[in-house]
């Protein structure tokens, strides 16, 4: 679980909420069924008539990210890569092939495939990379539905205040229909800019970062692997690999 995300949206919209009250508002006056339509549905049609179908599913298994991010355990993961090299060393590259099954994490299942057959380091590099990079890739696509989201939406609250508006000119006789008119015009406007700036365009922001993390941990793995196929002592690749983990700066004095 991620405490920030969690932390930033109830800070977000208790701000708004309390914010509102304090001035004397409700939250009733906040809530407006047309508005949601318009400024939700708009949104996401908007993005599904520019976002391929695998990209749109992917985003929203990502989604989950944002709160729940994966478990990265970079430690973890070079005290497991040096443990591969060890029984490299002894057993050589085929007694790696037990380790294949019970490794959960695709990308390392492949590499140590790779490393079973018999491959050469470069090779098993060039094979390997090409799957990070897509991977990346399609992590970063995923981000990107979210931005789309963060762009559309303030427009079609803009539609919204427009058409609440013009309700409100059609109705210029009957003042008991102005009200509500007016209502959605405001509301959509809110409800376009609020969901852009307090979740779309943040939820995509931390989908770009962890994406990122993911990248780092698929390099760490991918250069232990190639350590392993060059033969290199499990000391040097944990001395190697300590760089990619991240460690508190210490204060000189």
């Amino acid at each position: 679980m991620d405490p920030l995300s969690i932390i930033g949206v109830i800070i977000g919209l208790g701000a708004i909420i309390g914010g509102n009250a304090w001035e004397g508002g409700h939250i009733g006056s906040l809530l407006n069924g047309p508005a949601i339509v318009i400024v939700m549905g708009g949104t996401l049609g908007a993005v599904l008539l520019q976002t391929p179908l695998s990209t749109f599913l992917h985003a929203l298994k990502a989604m989950k990210w944002v709160f729940v991010p994966p478990l990265l355990d970079g430690p973890k993961q070079i005290k497991k890569i040096s443990g591969w090299s060890s029984v490299a060393r002894r057993e050589g590259l085929l007694g790696l092939e037990n380790m294949i099954s019970g490794e959960k994490d695709p990308f390392a299942r492949k590499g140590l495939q790779l490393l079973v057959d018999g491959n050469e380091a470069d090779s098993i590099r060039d094979s390997l990379e090409v799957e990070m990079f897509a991977r990346h890739e399609r992590d970063l696509q995923a981000a990107k539905v979210l931005e789309g989201m963060g762009g559309f939406s303030p427009t079609i609250g803009i539609i919204g205040a427009v058409m609440g508006l013009i309700h409100v000119m059609q109705n210029l006789s009957d003042p008991s229909k102005l009200g509500s008119g007016i209502a959605t015009a405001f509301v959509a406007t809110i409800y376009g800019v609020g969901l852009a700036n307090l979740l779309f365009i943040p939820m995509s922001n931390k989908l770009k970062a962890v994406s990122q993390k993911l990248q780092q941990d698929r390099e760490l793995m991918l250069e232990g692997i190639i350590s392993i196929a060059e033969g290199e002592n499990p000391r040097n690749i944990e001395m190697k690999l300590s760089g990619f983990v991240e460690e508190p700066e210490k204060v000189v004095k």
